[in-house]
């Protein structure tokens, strides 16, 4: 069931209800096409094509653009022109930013074809399908489901949950409520604990590879609750993780982003890209590559925050700084070399596709080992009130292979708190540019991202900023929707 890109067919069958207020266009084509197992794996795939599809998709730059410039870390480069971008840079953003509109829209349009997906599927005839076709695509479904209103809950707090296909023109059906964030997290869970019934990793066919398994269901279900602060759940899930040895690092840092070992050991789920093809490239290789050295024709629209003082966290000796940063580059063009302050980012940059980055094929890891293991490291810490010998131990995992000291043998006395910074100043040096640092600021609350953000300099900061408004669009469009109390009158 390889992965596959848009088809014309599941673009017109699933696509047609992107807000949650839009009336689909017709249901004819639905009904026609959920008739066997091959349109039961089209249907998944439509949904894993809508993560990274190209354009601003959600994991094709999106939530770059659109969550972590409001962070400490980056700031938007001189060729990010839009003023929306900008705004969110600058956190001055409203509810009438474009870039919030596409985050809920793209995230709805994917929940509607995994409610379509779910629904359809399961009334397939058994004829058509077997029954381990027909669990893992709903599975899937689940995974993917679940993974996006976990972005939503953490972007916009109380959120509409829609579990069924929209079949009524109805305002009672159309006009969704939200619900408590609360109420959108047990979806979350139930969602993935179904989805852990997937094939285990070793079990996947190789047509299969970049799918989800039950190890990608069982690592992002750790991350929930962790998010969640259940603490000894996260711990005993991401441990769970650990000890099923599926996993491991890769002993290179850089083997993490190369794209001959993209889907390896340490990858549990990714957003996959490949450059020249179908034009679905890794749009982050682009966007913060350089624009000096003539011939590598960056586009330099994402930015080093250099007042954040994210390269200045990295010791001389930390392995993943060469891999995460540039400083400078020999042009493909003249053959000189080209220095540059504040070095760009450039974990995606594809030496196969020098001045066509656009087209990188490096994926970008949605979860991956190195995380689960720092979410263990700061479950366990926060389950026994101490740093443990266990939660030492994973953190230090992450530490050696950055080539730095261990933290037990540096600060073997270090209590809950500064422990618990230490995990997340681990978090950053490690998961840069992955799309994790606004979510690991705000989960900190209110006024801990405050603090940072204005130590960074960026001094709108404030205690609504860890959650975005909702889209003024979507609140025209359903009467039933309410603004954020923090974002009322912005």
């Amino acid at each position: 069931m390889k992965i596959k890109i848009f088809l014309a067919l599941i673009v017109l069958s699933l696509a047609s209800c992107v807000d949650l207020t839009e009336i689909p266009d017709s249901n004819q084509t639905t009904e026609q096409f959920y008739r066997n197992e091959s349109d039961a794996v089209a249907a998944v795939n439509a949904i894993y094509a809508g993560l990274n599809a190209s354009g601003q998709t959600l994991y094709n730059s999106l939530l770059q653009i659109g969550v972590e410039m409001a962070t400490d870390d980056y700031e938007a480069g001189p060729r990010a022109r839009n003023a929306h971008v900008r705004a969110i840079s600058g956190l001055t953003h409203d509810p009438s930013n474009d870039r919030m509109q596409q985050l809920w829209k793209q995230s709805y349009d994917l929940i509607n074809r995994a409610n379509i997906a779910i629904d359809r599927i399961t009334l397939i005839d058994n004829a058509n399908i077997s029954d381990k076709a027909r669990k893992q695509t709903i599975n899937e479904a689940k995974f993917l489901r679940a993974l996006n209103y976990f972005n939503l809950v953490r972007w916009f707090g109380d959120i509409p949950i829609v579990l069924h296909e929209t079949t009524s023109l109805a305002p009672t059906d159309l006009n969704v409520k939200q619900l408590p964030a609360d109420s959108a997290y047990a979806q979350i869970i139930r969602d993935l604990k179904d989805a852990e019934n997937l094939p285990k990793p070793t079990e996947q066919v190789s047509t299969d590879i970049g799918r989800a398994t039950s190890g990608s269901a069982k690592s992002l279900l750790a991350k929930v609750y962790l998010t969640h602060k259940d603490w000894a759940l996260a711990a005993q899930k991401s441990k769970e993780v650990i000890d099923s040895k599926w996993y491991d690092l890769f002993d290179d840092f850089a083997d993490v982003f190369n794209v001959a070992t993209k889907n390896g050991k340490e990858h549990i789920f990714s957003a996959q890209f490949k450059g020249n093809y179908n034009f679905v490239g890794n749009s982050l290789a682009s966007r913060a590559a350089a624009t000096e050295p003539p011939g590598v024709n960056g586009d330099y629209a994402d930015a080093l925050h250099v007042a954040g003082g994210l390269y200045a966290s990295f010791s001389s000796t930390d392995k993943r700084r060469a891999v995460t940063f540039v400083s400078s580059m020999v042009s493909p063009t003249d053959g000189k070399t080209y220095s540059f302050t504040p070095p760009h980012f450039h974990k995606y940059y594809d030496q196969s596709v020098v001045g066509n980055q656009g087209q990188s094929s490096k994926n970008l890891p949605i979860i991956r080992y190195a995380e689960v293991l720092l979410i263990y490291a700061e479950a366990k810490n926060e389950v026994n009130n101490a740093p443990t010998d266990s939660a030492f131990w994973a953190i230090d995992k992450v530490r050696v292979r950055a080539g730095i000291p261990k933290l037990k043998d540096t600060y073997p006395g270090l209590n809950i708190s500064q422990f618990r910074d230490s995990v997340f100043q681990e978090r950053r040096k490690e998961l840069v540019f992955e799309y994790q640092r606004w979510f690991d600021l705000a989960r900190r609350g209110a006024t801990y991202y405050v603090t940072v953000l204005k130590a960074a300099g960026k001094t709108a900061a404030a205690p609504r900023h860890i959650h975005f408004p909702i889209p003024q669009r979507e609140i025209d469009l359903n009467p039933n929707l309410k603004q954020n109390p923090d974002w009322v009158n912005y």
